[in-house]
């Protein structure tokens, strides 16, 4: 089993955000979290990622406890949160290029670009870029590394609905891949490629 949670909680101040939660995802399956803002869908994708503990329960993924210090566990879990940046003086080939060299040579630079619909604004730095298009970038920062488990905070965020449909075209690909995915969202459509649904709150 790729992701294993079994009486997750946490508690922010005198209130639960979730309690008593059970989660299974296998390698190929796609759980998405709904919920309004607020539910506990953002932390419970850092509970997945290891930045935060629960308040109770336990999590394992990749038969271990998640650990986003751990460089293994990096390799092996891809992940866009809310708060996931990018380097605002470099362009869309540059930010591949550094992830090519941090993961071996292992992207395929042109070929994501294309896929992202960002090969035309290739070499433009990315504070010049629309917000769809950074989102775009943020995603590639995610997809184009080496990863086994995909966890994603509302991706669909400032994306057309060209880019939205890309998205859900970006699920089926990682499913097909063997690989789990985990998303938070609130675009209806992406419900149509999960597995599971879990609404929160």
């Amino acid at each position: 089993m790729s992701i294993n949670a079994t009486g997750l909680g946490m508690r922010a101040g005198p209130h639960w955000l979730f309690r008593d939660l059970d989660l299974t995802v296998g390698p190929g399956e796609c759980l998405v979290l709904t919920g309004a803002n607020g539910s506990g869908k953002s932390t419970l994708l850092q509970c997945l990622y290891g930045l935060r503990r629960p308040t109770e329960g336990t999590v394992q993924v990749l038969g271990r406890e998640p650990d986003e210090r751990d460089k293994a566990f990096r390799r092996q879990v891809a992940v866009l949160l809310d708060d996931s940046d990018f380097f605002a003086e470099l362009s869309p080939r540059q930010h591949l290029e550094l992830l090519s060299r941090s993961f071996d040579g292992a992207v395929e630079i042109d070929e994501w670009l294309a896929r992202a619909g960002l090969a035309e604004r290739r070499d433009v730095h990315a504070y010049h870029l629309s917000a769809g298009q950074r989102r775009r970038l943020l995603l590639l920062g995610a997809l184009a590394r080496p990863h086994e488990v995909l966890l994603l905070d509302e991706p669909e965020r400032a994306l057309d609905g060209q880019g939205k449909a890309w998205l859900a075209d970006i699920v089926r690909f990682e499913r097909s891949r063997s690989r789990a995915v985990v998303l938070a969202t609130h675009h209806p459509p992406l419900l149509e490629v999960a597995d599971q649904v879990v609404p929160l709150g």
